[in-house]
């Protein structure tokens, strides 16, 4: 890169602003939705102070002197919390310049840090901030390994400082996908996934300074990150599909018993619910996906999630990349309340449905009663919407992540304000009627 294109990324990077300061504020006569799994409350009041939310319910008082916002007609909620995004590491999807999601020809594997790749100032971001989404992890594809590195929890405030714990889980592809990438068979994969945590487990044991075994196939870097999986540290998503290929998953603990896993997929959950919920494993899924587009999926259902949440399997709505973008999240969380009422379906609560895409991701991410509700102690991350949040005509009126007010502006805004009264004088002529 040049010298004055090095000039001009500095620049463009000094126009994202720095952290603002937490506002103390309260909602009132809002319909209110805690996040953690219950109903709405009627006529329920938030109040945030100093970035953090200290009361939230039907019977609470206004401190007195704090700005009061009346929410009447309208509604409120925690922050949406995504899990399993590509956020923050792409532009253009088709720009190998401007895209970080794979590194296809990179010696190392399990070491990658999606961490120093993040791009706060991505339109990604504030597009997604604009939906209600105010935390999300983030995780890189594979290259041609089954291991895609380490992701990372984020915030997605106008800021910089977007970071709140980089190296935070260890993804692993089997199934068909990892079967391809480990040379051709689920046996591949499952011999590289146990050999890769076996020479973890022998470098970790290792005195400062020894040396490794000469026929190790990890780096030193990559095996030092999995031995962070092994000592159950760093939780291992693990990309899974069919029942078959979750229940071989599941039965990992018994060799590695302190691994925490995490299983990301899981089509056919709903096939062993009962073991996936005895073995305390909880799921991040797509939960639309009901056709049989590959012989793992041969079982796809709507009911996935409803069936594995009523068996007690804690799931999360994720896998947001590509197309599939954060802010659609209320949108399937909605269609699962639907599901309820067709015969036969199973389906979600209206307050499960949005735990959902809430409190739950918070959890499975390690940010429990801390983020994605609306609890005395948790992050004062609050969204103003103009109607019921899981209705596809509602939309987020004003969003604050941390007690700080957030710009919903972003190029798709731009783009409908500057084309939503265009002036046709000037229009080619190709353009009469």
């Amino acid at each position: 890169m040049s010298r004055r294109a090095v000039l001009a990324a500095a620049l463009a990077a000094a126009v994202l602003p720095f952290a603002a300061q937490a506002q103390d504020l309260a909602i009132t006569n809002a319909t209110l939705a805690i996040g953690d799994g219950g109903a709405p409350v009627e006529h329920g009041t938030v109040v945030v102070r100093g970035g953090k939310v200290v009361a939230a319910g039907a019977d609470v008082a206004v401190p007195a002197g704090m700005q009061a916002i009346d929410g009447t007609g309208k509604w409120v909620t925690p922050g949406l919390f995504s899990a399993v995004t590509d956020l923050g590491l792409w532009d253009v999807e088709a720009v190998d310049t401007s895209n970080d999601l794979e590194a296809d020809d990179s010696p190392f594997n399990a070491a990658l840090d999606v961490a120093p790749a993040l791009n706060p100032s991505s339109q990604h971001v504030a597009i997604s901030r604009a939906g209600g989404v105010t935390r999300a992890t983030v995780a890189a594809f594979n290259g041609k390994s089954i291991f895609a590195g380490q992701g990372a929890v984020i915030d997605l405030a106008a800021d910089a400082a977007m970071l709140m714990k980089p190296r935070a889980f260890q993804f692993v592809e089997l199934g068909e996908a990892g079967a391809r990438l480990a040379g051709g068979s689920r046996v591949a994969a499952h011999v590289a996934l146990r050999n890769a945590l076996r020479e973890a487990k022998e470098l970790a044991a290792l005195p400062a300074g020894s040396q490794r075994q000469s026929d190790a196939m990890l780096t030193r870097p990559d095996a030092m990150a999995l031995a962070k999986v092994l000592d159950g540290s760093e939780p291992l998503y693990v990309g899974v599909e069919r029942a078959a290929d979750i229940r071989s998953v599941l039965a990992l603990k018994g060799e590695f018993p302190k691994l925490k896993l995490v299983l990301v997929g899981a089509t056919e959950g709903w096939l062993l619910a009962p073991e996936i919920a005895a073995a305390h494993v909880p799921v991040i899924t797509m939960p639309l996906r009901d056709l049989p587009d590959a012989f793992e999926t041969l079982a796809a259902t709507q009911s996935n999630v409803g069936r594995m949440t009523k068996a007690g399997v804690k799931v999360a709505i994720g896998m947001f990349t590509g197309g599939n973008q954060p802010r659609y999240a209320p949108q399937q969380a909605g269609n699962l309340v639907a599901l309820t009422k067709l015969p036969g379906a199973s389906g979600l609560t209206w307050g499960q449905a949005f735990a959902a895409i809430s409190s739950i991701p918070a959890e499975i991410s390690g940010y429990g009663g801390k983020a994605g509700v609306l609890a005395p102690g948790a992050v004062g991350d609050v969204v103003l919407w103009d109607g019921d949040p899981l209705e596809l005509s509602s939309a987020p009126e004003e969003v604050w992540i941390d007690g700080v007010k957030q710009s919903l502006d972003n190029h798709q805004t731009r783009l409908r304000e500057r084309y939503k009264d265009l002036d046709r004088t000037y229009l080619p002529k190709a353009y009469d009627w």
